[in-house]
């Protein structure tokens, strides 16, 4: 047996674990793509990248699509299988804090025709916010359109105080 072992029977088991795994991996690249598919397909998505906070030492980017609703933005990874946004950034009382070119530093994950906005949300009093909650990367048309989102309301909308 261990003759066997060290000879076609090694090799066939490794062949065989190998095309399992290429299989799981094939399986998994088609359920995120159905998965984006099936997120995008209602329209009012958009790439963008998001990261919690801001300043000297922020987490890393994460790259994702928001979509678009009538009160919040949905952010959605792009490689999950979740299919409940990681994020939903409120439309009321969202302030955009900043906007900048990405740094050095963001550019080791970043590229550089993105646009970085700083986003908090004001204070129950309605003053604004001190430093932001985190920070949105995504394209000049792409903000474009983030803009008009954030500044438009729906027909009909009322909002609850």
């Amino acid at each position: 047996m261990g003759a066997q072992l060290f000879g076609g029977a090694w090799f066939e088991i490794a062949e065989w674990l190998f095309f399992g795994l290429l299989v799981l991996a094939l399986v998994g690249l088609a359920a995120v793509t159905v998965r984006r598919f099936v997120l995008e397909r209602g329209g009012g998505a958009v790439e963008c990248y998001m990261r919690a906070g801001a300043g000297d030492d922020p987490a890393p980017w994460r790259m994702g699509f928001g979509r678009y609703g009538s009160e919040e933005l949905r952010w959605y990874r792009i490689f999950s299988l979740w299919p409940r946004p990681t994020a939903e950034l409120s439309r009321r009382g969202l302030v955009i804090m900043g906007r900048r070119a990405p740094t050095h530093r963001d550019l080791t994950e970043l590229t550089s025709d993105l646009v970085v906005i700083e986003i908090g949300w004001s204070a129950e009093d309605g003053t604004d916010p001190k430093e932001p909650v985190c920070e949105i990367a995504m394209s000049e048309s792409a903000l474009t359109g983030f803009l008009s989102w954030l500044e438009s309301m729906p027909p009909g909308t009322i909002w609850q105080s």
